[in-house]
């Protein structure tokens, strides 16, 4: 039976912590209406802007407190959490593009709500995965590189029995594990550390869990977990 285990040297740095997980089962993942992907994608990114409040970019709530976030571990230098860099390219005036339906459908809350949100495809892990701190030799083959580049010890990671799925919590993916369309079984995540948007969280956890089936069929499950309820079923 696998699992997701979010490890107690994750809570010593983030105690007030909750990580959405959806789990989907018998999904089929090939776009057959890109158009449809397409238009999600532009409706969110319009919604997206209601985060720029202030002018200076950075200084918005939604991409200040991740950078606080990533204060409190070692990260590479100038890494930024994914919301936002999905953020900064509507902030530039770009196009989130289509990839393949489940990244297309948690990009588009992940830009809804302003939160980060990601996915991996289950049958690729190697026994549990764990969100914790990297020991600093895993492995960690990253998209759209053929260089292993492994965390730092005492990075925050998820990461499986073979190495690192996702660095700096929510920074890089790896190619191992990443969604395709050949996958059937995806673990999706959405991540909070503001505790004041605790609504918004549940709203977004929620909404992703309705929207898969709704899209691309099979079955899904959802957890919040946080510091009392720490482990999914992935199987």
């Amino acid at each position: 039976m696998k699992r997701f285990i979010i490890e107690n040297e994750f809570w010593s740095i983030f105690p007030n912590a909750k990580i959405g997980v959806v789990v989907c089962k018998g999904i089929d993942n090939n776009i057959k209406d890109v158009e449809a992907y397409v238009e999600m994608l532009n409706n969110a990114e319009q919604e997206a802007k209601k985060f720029f409040v202030k002018e200076e970019f950075s200084s918005n709530p939604v991409i200040a407190v991740w950078r606080d976030a990533f204060q409190k571990f070692k990260t590479k230098k100038g890494v930024r959490a994914s919301i936002e860099a999905l953020l900064k390219r509507i902030h530039n005036g770009n196009h989130i593009g289509t990839i393949s339906p489940l990244v297309d459908i948690y990009n588009s809350i992940s830009l809804r709500y302003g939160l980060p949100c990601g996915g991996e495809d289950i049958d690729t892990f190697v026994g549990n995965i764990k969100l914790t701190k990297a020991i600093g030799n895993e492995e960690f083959l990253p998209l759209g590189s053929d260089e292993n580049m492994p965390p730092y010890e005492g990075e925050i990671v998820y990461k499986d029995d073979a190495g690192a799925i996702c660095r700096c919590w929510n920074w890089r993916e790896a190619q191992r594990t990443m969604l395709t369309e050949n996958t059937k079984n995806a673990f999706l995540c959405v991540e909070l550390v503001d505790e004041t948007r605790e609504e918004d969280f549940v709203s977004a956890i929620k909404e992703l869990a309705d929207i898969v089936p709704k899209h691309i069929g099979g079955t899904v499950k959802l957890y919040i977990l946080d510091a009392n309820n720490k482990e999914a079923i992935l199987d």
